[in-house]
């Protein structure tokens, strides 16, 4: 099976011969294009900025630039490929040439997602598309049933996270090529894995975007982030924008055939106008690739605006599938590790109201103000979306990366908490997120790395160790210095996961908890969980760290949680149903009792009548 996401933009081999090219440059009257290092070729002007060239002699793997009037260079915006990196020439591309061998697969409900997150450089030794390949397996056999990949546009240089990506459509090549992203697609969907893929719509990276010398209608001066001038979503000229992101999520779903988009930091975008940009693309989703097969959109969003997380009378959604849930996992790093500082403070004060809030309604913000935010209200009413809409998660790429020295949270928490807080996620309603080493306390820290030139690294380094200099820990010049250098080859390879340990102690008994846990939501709760709507959920607060609540199934049954988050034992009334999980400090006569003691976690399930 050939597939291939015609676009307006860019160099697409057109089905009689040649290569038809095409650059959207309305700030300059002139465009030449540069085909594999010949003579440069004139473009022909086109009507709203565009030029177009179509060249007969051109073919799948020539490289080309684009030169403007004053001499620059630049690559293709909508490269498909740029071997040697983000100032180099772009390559031409030909999507059929890929054969696809999964004709048949059309994706997993989001009920069944267990999401395992994952960067590609660090995750294996080969660091790219062909080594995640051969962790497949291993994920299958733990329990996941996705993988979400933070994101692969090229970026500058040898590493990165993903975030400071300049080409949109172009899988970085430190990876590989793009038929090698395919084939780690296609592999997991022969193996009945979701693939998810980390696009970044609110910016550029620093390095690399060329857009602003021939094209700045791409952005709207009038407003800021902490980027520099947002992409314009709004203003004059951003038709052509709209659809160049609206291709970008086509692109990605048809062409790659994947099972969905993680919409990173939407609150950084900014659009006033109707429909949102959000909405634009959801809409091109549903009309498009959603139609035939399950196709799933997450999204990062600060403000946790629960509109965009709703649901028709058919309990599908009408924009967004999920959203990363940051409330339960700050209100959950709290309890387990005593941090208050930076935006954990919001969550220091009563934290098993909060984590209640979040099991049975979502968000724990839904319009209170935020201490943090200077007295701002923050969230929106959610108590009337499914667990499904709330992606829960111990850690993620942000809250282990953005600490200085990266620590994961079994290096913060004492094993008796993680094997309380690992039993709490993956056995709740809501879809469980994993980020990857998680599942065998990998003892690697997850740091902040990248790879800019000299003059942007280092102003870079600078501004990481100063950013840290608000926190008592940082105030000493001589601490901060001690905080990797991003741009250090050693921060990134310090990041690179060791197979090896899930052999050895403890690791292997961590591993084998959640492969236990995973087990159990697989048999026990996912049949469960279609057509649940919100669960008509019940709260009971034990202590300020304890506990109880159930939830109703779609199939009728009540699975109910006791916990007890906190370092003192508890009182607590046994729930009815069976017992299907407690953790190891819990047996049941203790239970019978009525007592939970410190770190303890306790799952039952009764069975109901679906009508």
């Amino acid at each position: 099976m050939k597939r291939w996401q015609r676009m307006p933009f860019g160099a697409e081999p057109v089905d009689t011969g040649g290569v038809r090219f095409r650059l959207w440059a309305p700030d300059v009257d002139a465009v030449w294009l540069q085909l594999d290092g010949g003579q440069d070729l004139p473009m022909v002007a086109a009507s709203e900025g565009w030029f177009e060239l179509m060249v007969p002699s051109a073919r799948a793997g020539s490289r080309y630039l684009y030169r403007l009037p004053n001499g620059l260079r630049v690559p293709d915006p909508a490269s498909r490929f740029n071997p040697d990196d983000v100032h180099g020439a772009s390559e031409v591309i030909a999507p059929t040439a890929f054969d696809w061998p999964d004709g048949d697969w059309r994706g997993r409900p989001w009920e069944t997602a267990v999401v395992y997150e994952i960067h590609l450089g660090s995750f294996t030794p080969a660091g790219n598309f062909t080594g995640a390949i051969e962790r497949l397996d291993y994920l299958v056999r733990l329990g996941v049933t996705a993988i979400e990949i933070m994101p692969v546009a090229d970026f500058p240089g040898r590493c990165n996270w993903g975030y400071d990506g300049v080409l949109p459509f172009a899988p970085d090549a430190a990876y590989g090529r793009p038929e090698d992203f395919k084939r780690l697609i296609a592999a997991a969907h022969k193996r009945g894995l979701i693939v998810l893929l980390d696009v970044v719509y609110n910016h550029f990276g620093p390095e690399g975007n060329y857009l602003h010398a021939y094209a700045p209608d791409f952005f709207n001066p009038r407003h800021a982030t902490p980027w520099g001038a947002a992409i314009n979503f709004e203003a004059g000229n951003c038709r052509t924008v709209r659809d160049y992101f609206v291709a970008n999520a086509l692109y990605w779903l048809n062409e790659f055939h994947l099972d969905g988009l993680r919409l990173d930091a939407i609150h950084a975008i900014c659009d006033d106008s109707s429909p949102e940009i959000i909405e634009e693309i959801a809409d091109a989703i549903r009309s498009g690739p959603g139609r035939a097969r399950h196709v799933h959109l997450v999204l990062e969003n600060e403000r946790n605006q629960a509109r965009y997380l709703g649901r028709d009378d058919s309990n599908r959604p009408t924009l967004a599938t999920a959203q990363w849930n940051d409330d339960l996992h700050h209100t959950l790093h709290v309890l387990a590790t005593g941090e208050t500082d930076g935006y954990y403070a919001d969550y220091a004060a009563q934290p098993a109201r909060l984590l209640g809030r979040c099991l049975s309604e979502g968000f724990a913000y839904q319009g209170e103000a935020s201490a943090f935010a200077h007295g701002e209200p923050r969230g929106y009413a959610s108590g009337h979306l499914p667990p499904a809409a709330f992606i829960n998660f111990l850690q993620n790429h942000d809250q282990i990366g953005n600490r200085a020295f990266g620590e994961r949270l079994c290096h913060l928490a004492s094993p008796a908490a993680m094997e309380a807080l690992t039993a709490l996620l993956l056995l709740a309603p809501q879809p469980p997120l994993l980020f990857m080493g998680e599942e065998f306390a990998a003892s690697q820290p997850f740091l902040f790395f990248c790879d800019f030139g000299p003059e942007l690294a280092q102003a870079v380094t600078e501004g990481r160790r100063r950013e840290f200099s608000r926190f008592a820990r940082f105030a000493d010049p001589a601490v901060r210095e001690s905080i990797p250098d991003p741009n250090a080859a050693a921060s990134f390879e310090a990041c690179v996961l060791d197979w090896s340990a899930i052999e050895r102690v403890p690791h292997r008994a961590t591993l084998e908890l959640h492969r236990q846990l995973l087990t159990l939501r697989r048999q026990s709760i996912v049949p469960r969980l279609t057509g649940m709507g919100n669960g008509d959920p019940h709260l009971c607060l034990l202590s300020a760290h304890a506990l109880a609540i159930d939830w109703r199934l779609g199939d009728g049954s009540r699975l109910a949680l006791l916990a007890n988050l906190g370092d003192e034992a508890t009182e607590a009334i046994p729930p009815i149903g069976t017992a299907i999980f407690a953790t190891a400090n819990l047996d049941a006569a203790t239970l019978a009792k009525g007592r939970l003691p410190p770190w303890s976690v306790a799952w039952h399930l009764q069975e109901g009548d679906s009508t």
